[in-house]
């Protein structure tokens, strides 16, 4: 870290600095504060923030626009606040220009513009980049166009959510994600139910809404959505989202008014899961310190919920969404062959291996799977099992 980094960042002698990074457009030191993100707590960016923010006035808010190669979730407010600010037509073109030739770091802070300047030459830059592989690009192209009131590209999305491709239905929930309409979550359970990138899916709904008002709209849903969340914690989805979801908040809920199976299925999981993560250095060794913490007091929480195993059983039910997640835990043998019988092929599957692994898995019980599977993959694993 330079001296200079150094002095931005710290508590003294940051004055002159964000002055100097300003006026005399230092892009050396800004890309230098960008590529410190993540080595940066966020109040310190914070603060950063305010002392550029002080720095700008209508004499120097052009500097900002060297600024924008290097793109910073953390300034990109104090940024663009400024340029909205002292926006006239010549800085529009200039915007407008970088949205259409621009790199992608260039071209999201030009979406999140362009959701204040809702310049209609704009319009079709938002469109063209959002559904980019950026996904800061994206959101800023999703929350930009929801700005403008574009029915058409949220009407879009909710279409791309019922294609066959995975990648693509993923790309249409983090748009609507971004978008914000809280009334697409029908449609983005449906998908998430019907999709193999459920967790990926999960992970971004609570930021259209919180979980506890999920769990009070859409129970069942919700709770489905907690589930894979859990199932994706420390894979797919990094463990810091503990504290975006309120994950201690939320279980810490459903231990004081589970009463029902579907939720203590939900918990036996997550018991499970954060018991893996704490002991396995590998999904905590590079976190920080508040999330260790976080993820320890989940678990202590999770240790508080007694006798959920007698849940299992209300779940080992084919049109159950918790069927598989039950099975992971099931024990009754005769409960757990009944599900041989199943209409569902994957659940059929699911439930041959777990025999499997209880040492069940005769072959009359190959039989009867097999009697209802047509998939052939299906019927080669089953046989080779």
């Amino acid at each position: 870290m330079s001296e200079q980094l150094k002095k931005l960042t710290g508590k003294f002698g940051f004055e002159p600095v964000a002055q100097h990074l300003v006026n005399d457009c230092d892009t050396t030191l800004f890309k230098e504060l960008v590529e410190s993100d993540s080595f940066l707590f966020d109040f310190v960016k914070q603060n950063v923030a305010e002392r550029i923010g002080v720095q700008i006035n209508e004499n120097n808010y052009k500097n900002l626009i060297e600024f924008l190669k290097f793109y910073s979730p953390s300034y990109e407010d104090v940024i663009i606040s400024a340029l909205v600010k002292y926006a006239d037509e010549d800085l529009t073109d200039l915007m407008l220009e970088k949205f259409e030739q621009g790199t992608d770091d260039e071209k999201t802070y030009c979406a999140r513009f362009f959701g204040a300047v809702q310049d209609p030459l704009a319009h079709k830059f938002l469109i063209e980049n959002a559904y980019a592989e950026n996904d800061f690009l994206v959101q800023n192209c999703a929350s930009s166009l929801a700005l403008w009131k574009d029915e058409k590209s949220y009407n879009d999305a909710l279409e791309k959510l019922k294609c066959s491709d995975e990648f693509e239905k993923l790309s249409a929930v983090k748009f609507l994600s971004a978008y914000g309409n809280k009334e697409a979550l029908p449609e983005i359970f449906i998908a998430m139910r019907n999709s193999a990138m459920a967790e990926n899916i999960a992970g971004e709904i609570p930021y259209i809404e919180n979980l506890f008002e999920l769990l009070d709209k859409y129970y069942e849903d919700a709770l489905l959505t907690i589930n894979f969340i859990i199932n994706g914690l420390g894979e797919i989805l990094p463990l810091s989202v503990v504290f975006d979801y309120e994950l201690f908040e939320v279980f810490e809920k459903l231990i004081n008014s589970h009463d029902e199976s579907k939720s203590g299925i939900v918990l036996l999981n997550a018991r499970e899961k954060f018991d893996i993560l704490t002991e396995n250095d590998e999904y905590l060794f590079d976190e920080d310190k508040n999330t260790k913490n976080e993820v320890q007091d989940i678990k202590r929480l999770l240790k508080s919920a007694n006798n959920l195993e007698k849940y299992v059983n209300d779940e080992l039910n084919e049109n159950s969404p918790f069927v598989f997640t039950a099975l992971d835990f099931a024990t009754d043998l005769l409960k757990i062959r009944e599900l041989l019988k199943s209409n569902n092929q994957t659940v059929i599957l699911k439930t041959a291996e777990v025999l499997k692994k209880l040492g069940n898995l005769d072959e009359n019980a190959k039989t009867i799977a097999l009697l209802k599977v047509t998939d052939l993959n299906i019927k080669s694993i089953i046989r080779a099992l």
